[in-house]
């Protein structure tokens, strides 16, 4: 049996989250109460994780993990105290003095790391995507689901206070009938990282192979799918899309760049582009309404009134704050103190540990988001249309 109750209603929840302040040590119960975590996995990612992490009370790094000896030492050169250094993740996880993992290692390994990791009785935030592959998927949330240990997934915008307001504002009416969403993510680069060593260059390039990777949609529009699906409360019945290798002649193998329409219930389209050619607009996700539209991007959002709706903007309570300007032709601008995502994203990690509650982002929003991701990637590598037909995930 299930320990916990997964939080369907996620909005109850973060309706509270957003009533609290996003700085302090919310509901940590002893100050003396510190969760020394592991990080598996100390690329950009891990290693950027870790003046992060150094950064929150109560939450300590006391163990790295990276195959690639240069990774280790540049994480372990940001930690103040000491850690220990392993090279075998098994290692890692018989440490007694750790308490919970970081899992940020490449796409197609997170699923058995994240298994063993439970199995060792660890707490995990384990990065997104949540795992390649329906059945790999489907393996780890039966053994979430059997843990008494708290599982995170990280989508840290899930975890976002002005996101989170978004969505309240969204579920209250504010922009009407939803009807479209136009999310991307564009950036002009061949998205590699530099490798000191021809041996190293796969293993620190694993996002441009298949065999690891999920490519552009798992690595970046996952956090979008995963917002989507949020706001609707669904998940999508098809998806359609195509991709290519198109402008990086570099022996890549997944695209370059990526188009995709996903089709959710009531007629509900959201399309999701994502180039490495043109960094035009960057990251942006637009939810459309019939009495108004939000537009997001990492850390700001904008409301725009919808035709007559205009008139009675100055009326609109919360939206705007004590402004109704106009923020150089975005829109209104959405004011709410928040922190920076993923700063959020490990207080609340902390915080479920310390006080046995389900994240907001759990491993099954994180599960969702990655059937979301597996069957883009098969719509566009098998160029067909693909329905949701996975098994359906326990609640």
């Amino acid at each position: 049996m299930k320990r916990r109750e997964f939080v369907k209603g996620s909005l109850t929840a973060s309706a509270a989250l957003y009533a609290t302040t996003t700085f302090g040590l919310g509901g940590i119960k002893g100050a003396n109460e510190t969760i020394n975590i592991g990080i598996i996995g100390t690329g950009d990612r891990g290693g950027g994780m870790i003046p992060i992490i150094n950064a929150i009370p109560n939450l300590r790094v006391v163990a790295c993990c990276d195959i690639i000896p240069f990774r280790l030492q540049e994480a372990l050169a940001k930690i103040d105290g000491k850690a220990k250094a392993y090279t075998d993740y098994q290692k890692l996880l018989e440490d007694n003095n750790v308490d919970a993992v970081l899992i940020a290692t490449p796409f197609s390994t997170h699923s058995q790391i994240a298994i063993d990791a439970l199995d060792a009785n660890k707490h995990v935030y384990c990065e997104k995507t949540l795992a390649k592959g329906h059945e790999n998927i489907e393996r780890l949330v039966k053994k979430a689901d059997a843990s008494n240990n708290i599982f995170q997934t990280g989508h840290q915008y899930h975890s976002s206070r002005l996101y989170t307001y978004i969505v309240e504002e969204i579920n209250k009416g504010t922009i009407g009938n939803i009807t479209a969403f136009e999310c991307q993510w564009n950036r002009n680069g061949d998205w590699r990282r530099s490798s000191p060593d021809p041996k190293w260059e796969k293993l620190i390039n694993w996002r441009m192979y298949r065999e690891y990777s999920g490519g552009l949609l798992a690595e970046l529009c996952s956090h979008q799918l995963d917002f989507v699906n949020w706001v609707l409360d669904a998940t999508p019945e098809k998806v359609m899309g195509i991709g290519g290798i198109d402008y990086w002649k570099d022996g890549r193998e997944t695209y370059d760049n990526i188009h995709l329409i996903y089709s959710y219930p009531n007629g509900v389209k959201a399309t999701f582009t994502c180039l490495t050619s043109n960094g035009m607009g960057d990251y942006k996700i637009k939810v459309l309404g019939d009495k108004g539209s939000y537009i997001l991007d990492y850390v700001k959002a904008w409301y725009y009134p919808e035709g007559s709706y205009q008139r009675e903007v100055g009326e609109v309570d919360g939206v705007s704050g004590a402004t109704v300007n106009w923020d150089q032709g975005k829109g209104i601008p959405i004011e709410v103190v928040h922190d920076d995502p993923s700063k959020q994203a490990l207080i609340d990690f902390r915080d479920g540990i310390v006080n046995n509650e389900e994240p907001i982002s759990n491993i099954h929003s994180g599960a969702k988001a990655a059937r979301c991701v597996q069957m883009g990637l098969d719509a566009m590598y098998g160029q067909k249309i693909m329905e949701w037909a996975s098994p359906v995930l326990s609640e």
